[in-house]
């Protein structure tokens, strides 16, 4: 018995274009039909003459045969060549050519048939509106949308949908547990309609990029079942005017059919910015848009059973219409995971991955600070990568630590040819910034220094990674990060008694945190506890533009004055410390050089009087590894 065969969407899909196609190529042959019949072809060796030029050739008896069509004459000559003429009405010229003995022939014009007349009177109009439809069809995406231009884009999730859930949801559990009784609410209303109580309308997630608030909303759509519309915020606005607010009212509309139900908007801020601040005036497409979301989240048709959840990194700019309450009553922060957090995100990153049993993902986190959910996600995925580079069946330490590396400053730069004394600068210049960061109380552990180039400017590097995450810093602790920022100058200046451009970056955030000590921290002890310069915020931009200086020029000179008495400290304390640990700071060095990479257990056991094992040996134990 024959199999039936299985049709697919993809199937018709195919189908269809080739449909399309067919009826494209049956138009251009029928058009091509039309011009063809109302044209005789012409022979490639048949020549034009002018009606003297034919009696004249008459005249001569050079023609032998005519045809005569209406008031059209073709013929030929006598040596053969063939002729075409256009006849006014002369009576005489019959006469003359029975007179030269020319065979005549007469045959009746092409008669069109009266359909063929009425096709080819409205053929240019229907060429006309056939580009219209195929150009609008382009735009729209073909299909059916040919007048669908204020609809919806959203996207409705269905079962089918991978889901999301908590579980895939590590390191920001304060928002989770905001968001469980919006997930509770919509499984059982009756339970929050007894006391009264209002589920909140909005929610707006905001925080640095890559935090996890899209991953979030995802997850709220797995757990809670309901009708989940994914959409964002770029998609309602279009190049027809009226499009984005015909679009929010079809999303509603949609939403209240499938009530209860979640509407997310991702990048809400593309619609959401601050009215006015505009280059189109009050009326421009954007605002549109945004005072029709105004009007369908909380105006006078109440929308009961839908929620909208929005995403954005920049709650900065947006409208306060938009955020007060009744549209986004509850406002999420997404923010950056601390160590415990960090440690969660990377055991769910981990699943279903071979780890070697060295691997400590305590460790990796400690190691991380500062890094978002999408970072280690990054982390990880780079750690697998080069763990399949180097043939092996399992992701090691080394792997991530190698990872850590490429994430914070670049991959390695190994086809840069670096010459030895440029090798030597560097390697003091950078033993210069560990050993002040050892050496001081207030700083923060140095995990790795290296002299390998990485990234695009970067010829080497000082790692330092906190043992806690920190919220806030002293004065002492900002003054001993100043000396070390500078302790790589410091250090060619001890050593080789001239500087380098290579203390440029050092110098530019020296400069920068010894302002911010003095106009926005309130530590000078001269200006006093202040803050000083307002930044000019451009909405439309959405980024600082510009500061404004609302003190005087005798107050800008002490400020100068005072950023440079701090940079003046902290480089003396610097130099205090490389003179008095010239030994060792040699010692670090010399070892850099050698190794290229030395490790914070290194840089102890150098500064302890303790001998590194050889490079020989150590490569040995490496291969061995």
């Amino acid at each position: 018995m024959a199999k039936i065969p299985n049709f697919n969407k993809k199937d018709l899909k195919g189908n269809k274009n080739y449909r399309n196609i067919g009826l494209y190529l049956l138009m251009l042959i029928i058009t091509v039909s039309i011009i063809s019949s109302f044209f005789e072809p012409k022979s490639a060796t048949q020549q034009e003459l002018t009606y003297s030029e034919f009696l004249k050739e008459v005249e001569i008896n050079n023609v032998s045969k005519v045809t005569i069509v209406d008031n059209t004459i073709t013929g030929i000559l006598l040596d053969g060549t063939e002729f075409s003429t256009y006849s006014p009405n002369d009576p005489e010229m019959i006469n003359d050519l029975r007179s030269k003995n020319i065979v005549i022939e007469a045959k009746p014009p092409v008669k069109v048939s009266w359909w063929m007349q009425l096709l080819s009177s409205l053929l240019p109009m229907l060429l006309i509106i056939g580009i219209w439809l195929f150009m609008i069809q382009q735009m729209q995406g073909g299909g059916n949308k040919v007048m669908s231009f204020g609809k919806s884009k959203a996207k409705l999730l269905g079962k089918e949908t991978p889901k999301v859930t908590f579980k895939d949801v590590a390191g920001i559990d304060e928002a989770e547990e905001e968001v469980e009784e919006i997930i509770e609410f919509l499984k059982n209303p009756a339970k929050f309609k007894k006391l009264g109580a209002k589920i909140p309308r909005g929610v707006l997630l905001y925080g640095p990029p890559g935090a996890g608030k899209t991953l979030l909303a995802r997850a709220i759509a797995g757990e809670a079942g309901a009708p989940f519309f994914s959409i964002s915020g770029s998609d309602f606005v279009e190049m027809f005017v009226g499009v984005g607010a015909s679009r929010v009212r079809d999303l509603f509309k949609q939403a209240k059919a499938n009530a209860p139900c979640i509407i997310f908007m991702d990048e809400i801020d593309a619609v959401g910015r601050h009215r006015g601040a505009g280059l189109g005036g009050g009326h421009d497409e954007r605002e549109q848009t945004l005072n029709q979301l105004l009007v369908e989240m909380d105006g006078f048709d109440q929308n009961l059973g839908i929620i909208m959840i929005a995403a954005t990194n920049r709650p900065d700019i947006l409208d306060p219409a938009l955020l007060r309450p009744g549209r986004f009553d509850r406002r999420i922060v997404i923010d950056r995971p601390d160590i415990v957090g960090r440690e969660d995100i990377l055991k769910v990153h981990a699943r279903g991955k071979p780890w070697a049993k060295d691997v400590d993902i305590k460790v990796v986190a400690r190691r991380t600070p500062g890094f978002v959910g999408s970072d280690l996600a990054n982390l990880v995925n780079e750690a697998a990568l080069l763990a399949s580079r180097k043939g092996k069946k399992e992701i090691g330490m080394e792997e991530l630590e190698a990872a850590i590396d490429r994430v914070i400053a670049g991959p390695e730069r190994k086809s840069r040819l670096i010459s030895e004394k440029e090798k030597e600068i560097i390697a003091y210049h950078e033993s210069g910034h560990a050993l002040v960061a050892k050496l001081l109380p207030n700083c923060d552990p140095v995990h790795k220094v290296s002299i390998i180039p990485r990234g695009n400017a970067a010829l080497g590097y000082t790692l330092q990674l906190p043992t806690q995450d920190r919220y806030l810093i002293s004065k002492l602790e900002l003054m001993d990060r100043l000396a070390v920022l500078l302790g790589g100058r410091v250090a060619e200046d001890i050593v080789f008694k001239d500087v380098t451009t290579g203390a440029q970056n050092d110098l530019e955030r020296a400069t920068k945190l010894a302002r911010q000590m003095v106009t926005e921290y309130g530590m000078s002890d001269t200006i006093g506890p202040i803050t000083l310069g307002r930044k000019e915020h451009q909405i439309f931009l959405g980024r600082d533009i510009s500061e404004q200086r609302d003190y005087s020029e005798e107050i800008a000179n002490k400020i100068d004055k005072e950023v440079k008495k701090i940079i003046e400290i902290a480089y003396t304390r610097a130099k205090d410390i490389l003179t008095k640990n010239k030994r060792k700071l040699k010692k670090i060095a010399r070892n850099l050089i050698e190794r290229e990479t030395l490790e914070g257990k290194d840089l102890d056991d150098l500064l302890n009087g303790i001998k590194l094992a050889s490079l020989t040996k150590f490569k040995a134990n490496f291969l061995l590894i």
